[in-house]
C-alpha cells in the first residue's frame, strides 16, 4: 500500500498538466487554480487542527516553508500549463542540484565528492534539455522553462525546511505549506492581473468550477497519499518511486499533447534522473 500511495501521488502530478490546460481554456489561470486547490486543503487542515495556527504564527521558519511551498506549486502548475511539459518537468527535477548548496548552508551538511558528481550530472543534463531543436547553444525558450527551474528551487527549499523543522508538529508544517499555496498565488495573481499580464478571476461558472474542485480534491488526496507512503518507507525509496512522475508526465505529453522526445531531451533527462537516483542512494 505505501508504494501504491506514492505511485498515485506521482500519477496525479504527472498528469496534472492536462486538466490544468483545460481549466485555463475555460478562463481559470493556473495561479487562480493553484489558489483554489490549496484553499480546499487549507480549510480542512485549519478546521481539523486549530492548534496548528498558533504554531505557524510564532515560528518564522514555517513562514519560509510556506513561501517555498507556494512558489513550488504556483511555478510548476503555471509552467506545465503553458510550456513543453517534458522540459518543464525535467528542469523541475534539477532539485538535487539546489539541495546540495542549501543543505550545506542551512543544515551544515558537508559537500562530498559524490555530491559534486551529482551536481555535474544535473548541470550537463540541463544543458542538453535546454539545447534548441535546431542546434546551437542551450537557451531558455520562454517563461515556462524559467518556471520549471524556479519550481525545482522552491521544491529543494521546501524539502530542506521540512527537515530543519522536523521537530514541529506535522499539522503545523502541513498548514504552513497550504497557506503558502494560497497566499503567494493570490498576491502574485493580484499584481499580475492588475497589470493585465494575466486574466482576472473569471466569472463563476459550472464549466470550470466543478472540474477545478474535482482536481483540487485529487491533489489533496494525492498529498495525503504522499504523507502515508513517505511515513512508512525509507526516504531514499520514496525519492526513487516519486521519479515515476517524470515517466507519467513524459508519456502523457507524447500521447495527449503531441510532444516529441528529441534525443537531446532523452539524454539530458537520463543525466538528471541519474543525479536524482544518486541523491537517493546517498540518503540511503
Amino acid at each position: 500500500m505505501p508504494y501504491l500511495a506514492l505511485l498515485f501521488n506521482a500519477l496525479v502530478w504527472g498528469l496534472s498538466w492536462w486538466p490544468l490546460r483545460q481549466l485555463q481554456a475555460q478562463g481559470l489561470h493556473p495561479l487562480w487554480a493553484t489558489l483554489l486547490f490549496f484553499l480546499l486543503g487549507g480549510l480542512l487542515i485549519g478546521v481539523s487542527r486549530p492548534l496548528a495556527w498558533a504554531t505557524v504564527w510564532r515560528t518564522p521558519a514555517l513562514w519560509v516553508l510556506a513561501l517555498a511551498s507556494g512558489a513550488t506549486n504556483a511555478a510548476f502548475n503555471w509552467g506545465v500549463s503553458t510550456g513543453e511539459v517534458v522540459r518543464v518537468v525535467l528542469l523541475f527535477y534539477l532539485m538535487p542540484l539546489w539541495a546540495v548548496g542549501l543543505a550545506w548552508w542551512l543544515l551544515g551538511e558537508r559537500i562530498t565528492r559524490m555530491a559534486l558528481v551529482r551536481v555535474s550530472l544535473a548541470l550537463c543534463g540541463a544543458l542538453l534539455v535546454l539545447r534548441p531543436a535546431e542546434g546551437g547553444w542551450p537557451a531558455f525558450s520562454g517563461l515556462a522553462d524559467w518556471l520549471g527551474l524556479l519550481g525545482g528551487m522552491g521544491f529543494a527549499i521546501t524539502n530542506v525546511m521540512l527537515r530543519r523543522q522536523s521537530g514541529q508538529p506535522a499539522s503545523a508544517r502541513a498548514l504552513a505549506m497550504f497557506l503558502g499555496g494560497i497566499t503567494l498565488p493570490a498576491a502574485l495573481g493580484a499584481v499580475l492581473a492588475s497589470q493585465a499580464l494575466i486574466p482576472h478571476w473569471p466569472p463563476l461558472q459550472v464549466a470550470w468550477l466543478l472540474p477545478a474542485l474535482a482536481l483540487g480534491t485529487l491533489f489533496f488526496v494525492g498529498n495525503m497519499a504522499l504523507q502515508y507512503g513517505a511515513s512508512r518507507l525509507p526516504v531514499h525509496i520514496t525519492s526513487v518511486v516519486m521519479l515515476t512522475e517524470v515517466l507519467f508526465a513524459a508519456s502523457s505529453a507524447v500521447w495527449l499533447g503531441g510532444e516529441v522526445l528529441r534525443p537531446s531531451i532523452l539524454a539530458g533527462g537520463a543525466l538528471i534522473m541519474a543525479a536524482a537516483l544518486m541523491a537517493s542512494r546517498d540518503q540511503a
